[in-house]
């Protein structure tokens, strides 16, 4: 099993001052975590940081919950 979800969980919490509790994998990052512009390159940023890869910061930005982040963490990894 991927260690990829609980560190986009991890990275979301110290970003956004989330309690862990209230995400899921369809937690939207602006609608439902309170996301602001500043803080979704804040994300990109550290996700970038914890599992030291290289993002299109476009296509990143257009991720909007963690079900999807998680997947999209993954297909970089992976290439």
């Amino acid at each position: 099993m991927s260690d990829t979800r609980p560190r986009v969980i991890k990275v979301v919490c110290q970003v956004l001052r989330t309690p862990p509790a209230v995400i899921n994998d369809n937690s939207r990052f602006v609608e439902d975590l309170g996301a602001e512009s500043i803080q979704s390159v804040e994300l990109v940023a550290a996700f970038e940081e914890e599992f030291d890869i290289e993002m299109d910061e476009e296509a990143a930005l257009a991720v909007k919950n963690i079900g999807k982040a998680v997947e999209f963490i993954d297909k970089v990894r992976m290439s």
